[in-house]
C-alpha cells in the first residue's frame, strides 16, 4: 500500500507495458469519472458482461492484477532467481502452480487468466486443478483437467486481454459441507509455452505457490510437486476463481491497498481482513457469501501509484463490477493519495465518484465504506498534518449519509494516547517489523467486528450464529 514499499522494476520494458495499456484503458488519472478496463474484457460463453450472478455464478476467489513481475509489493518473496534466471521477467517453458482458498464451495468451477499487462500473446496449455494436499501436491484423484473455449486443451491469449475457461465440474466438491471443504485449498497449475513476455501479476500473495525450472516444460498434470522447486509469495496470470451450484449465493468485493491485501498478516495464514470475514460470513450464513479480495498493495483512489497498480476510480469495472455474483461492496482506501499529497477534499471526491459510478452501474448494490486507520509515524509522510487530512476524510465518511454502513476500521485501532495504531496492533505477524501503518493479525479481526454482517445477508438468507 505504502510508499516505503519500494517497487522493483527491471528496466526491460515495464514500464512502457503499462504506459500502453493504460494508454489503451484510458485510465482516468484524476476525479471526475470513473473509466473501465473496457479493452481489457473478455467473458465466457453466456455471460452478460456485466459481472451479475448470471447462471448462478459467484467469484469465490480474487487476485486481481496490477502490473507485471518484478514490479510490485510483494512480501516475504524467495528468491527468484532461479525460477526466473539472468534478470527475466517471462516465464519459458515452465509450469506453474497457483494455491487459492474459496471462500464458497460450489460442484463446478471456472477460472480467469489475465494478460492485461503482457505486451504478447501468451500461450497456456495442460491446465488443471485439483484439491492441495500439501505443499505443491494435489491429493490423489482429484486433478482434474480444464478447458477453454468449448473443449481447447491450449488457448492463446491476447495481450491486454483476460479469458474465462470453460466450467469444469469437480467430482470430489458435490458435497462441501458434509466433506468439510471449507478452508480447503485449489492447487491451479498450467503450462506457458514458449515465452510468455511480461508476466501479469499479483505481487502480494502472502501464499507461498511453485514453479518449475525454465524449459522443465509440462508438469501441471502431476499429483506430486517435486517437479516444482521454487517457491513465490505472488500469484501468476490468473486473476478470478468462480463456482456455481450453491443455492442464493453472492459475492462480496472487499477493494482496498495494502491493508486489504493483507501487509502486516502471517504469510499462508490466510488472517488478512477480507479473510476473517469470509469466515464470519461463514458462520453467520453457511456456504452462501463468497467474498472476493480486490486489494492491491499501494493502490490508490486517484493516481496510478506505479507498483500499486491502476487507481481505484479506473478498476472499478474490472475488479468488482465483471466479477459474479457481486452485491456489495466493501471499501477502504484514500491513505496512499493522502501519502501523496492529496488534499482531503479531493479523496473525498473521489470516494463521491466511485460510490456514483458503483450504484449507476449497479442499482441496488451494498455499499460498506470503511474509515481509513492510522498512519501517524510512518515514514516521511505519517505527520500530523497528514494525519489531519485524514481526519477530515474519516469525517466525512462517518457523516456523508451515502453509504449503505460505514465501518469504522479507525475507531477499534486508534490509540487515543498517541494518535497512532494501538501497540498490540503494530508489530507485523509474520516479521515482527513496525512500521505504524499496517495492522497485524489482531488489528484486522478487531477491524472486521465493526463489520454489519446483517447488511451482508445472502439472498432469503438467516442468521445461523451470533457469537462472533
Amino acid at each position: 500500500m505504502s510508499s516505503s514499499e519500494k517497487p522493483r522494476q527491471s528496466g526491460n520494458g515495464t514500464g512502457s507495458s503499462r504506459r500502453r495499456f493504460l494508454q489503451a484503458a484510458s485510465v482516468a488519472a484524476a476525479v471526475g469519472g470513473s473509466v473501465g478496463f473496457g479493452a481489457s474484457r473478455s467473458y465466457a460463453a453466456g455471460d452478460n458482461g456485466r459481472g451479475g450472478n448470471t447462471a448462478g455464478w459467484v467469484t469465490t476467489w480474487a487476485g486481481v492484477a496490477h502490473g507485471t513481475y518484478p514490479l510490485g509489493t510483494a512480501v516475504l518473496q524467495p528468491v527468484l532467481t532461479f525460477a526466473f534466471p539472468n534478470g527475466t521477467t517471462s516465464a519459458n517453458e515452465q509450469s506453474f502452480r497457483m494455491i487459492v482458498r474459496p471462500t464458497v464451495w460450489g460442484d463446478t468451477f471456472r477460472f480467469r487468466f489475465s494478460n492485461v499487462f503482457g505486451t504478447q500473446p501468451l500461450t497456456l496449455d495442460n491446465v488443471h486443478v485439483g484439491l492441495q494436499a500439501s505443499a505443491g501436491t494435489v491429493e490423489e484423484d482429484t486433478n482434474t483437467p480444464v478447458r477453454f473455449q468449448g473443449g481447447r486443451r491450449r488457448i492463446v491469449i491476447p495481450a491486454g486481454q483476460l479469458l474465462w475457461s470453460d466450467p469444469v465440474s469437480l467430482d470430489f466438491a458435490r458435497d462441501p459441507e458434509k466433506l468439510l471443504l471449507f478452508g480447503r485449498k485449489l492447487a491451479i497449475s498450467f503450462h506457458v509455452v514458449g515465452s510468455s513476455g511480461p508476466m501479469t501479476w499479483h505481487s502480494k500473495a502472502l501464499q507461498t505457490n511453485y514453479i518449475t525450472a525454465p524449459g522443465a516444460g509440462v508438469h501441471s498434470d502431476e499429483e506430486t510437486d517435486e517437479a516444482f522447486p521454487y517457491t513465490s509469495s505472488s500469484w501468476y496470470f490468473l486473476d478470478a476463481v468462480d463456482t456455481r451450484g450453491v443455492r442464493n449465493a453472492m459475492t462480496v468485493v472487499t477493494l482496498g491497498d495494502s491493508i486489504t491485501d493483507g501487509t502486516g498478516s502471517t504469510l499462508n495464514g490466510d488472517d488478512r481482513w477480507p479473510d476473517d470475514l469470509s469466515r464470519r460470513l461463514h458462520d453467520a450464513y453457511g456456504n452462501q457469501v463468497a467474498v472476493a479480495n480486490a486489494g492491491i498493495g499501494g493502490n490508490r483512489i486517484l493516481t496510478d501509484g506505479g507498483a500499486g497498480g491502476p487507481p481505484a476510480l479506473s478498476r472499478l469495472d474490472r475488479d468488482v463490477l465483471d466479477l459474479s455474483g457481486v452485491a456489495a461492496v466493501i471499501w477502504m482506501e484514500g491513505i496512499n493519495d493522502l501519502n501523496a499529497g492529496a488534499s482531503a477534499d479531493s479523496v473525498i471526491a473521489g470516494i463521491r465518484t466511485g460510490v456514483a459510478t458503483l450504484r449507476a452501474r449497479r442499482p441496488g448494490i451494498k455499499l460498506i465504506q470503511a474509515t481509513l486507520t492510522s498512519a501517524l509515524g510512518f515514514g516521511t509522510t505519517g505527520t500530523p498534518e497528514q494525519d489531519s487530512r485524514r481526519q477530515a476524510v474519516n469525517a466525512f465518511i462517518r457523516s456523508a449519509g451515502i453509504f449503505d454502513s460505514v465501518a469504522d476500521f479507525d475507531a477499534v485501532t486508534i490509540d487515543p494516547a498517541t494518535g497512532r495504531l494501538k501497540p498490540e496492533f503494530q508489530p507485523n505477524s509474520s516479521t515482527a517489523a513496525i512500521d505504524f501503518i499496517h495492522p497485524n493479525r489482531a488489528g484486522y479481526l478487531a477491524m472486521v467486528q465493526t463489520i454489519d454482517l446483517d447488511l451482508l445477508a445472502p439472498p432469503f438468507g438467516v442468521r445461523k450464529r451470533r457469537n462472533r
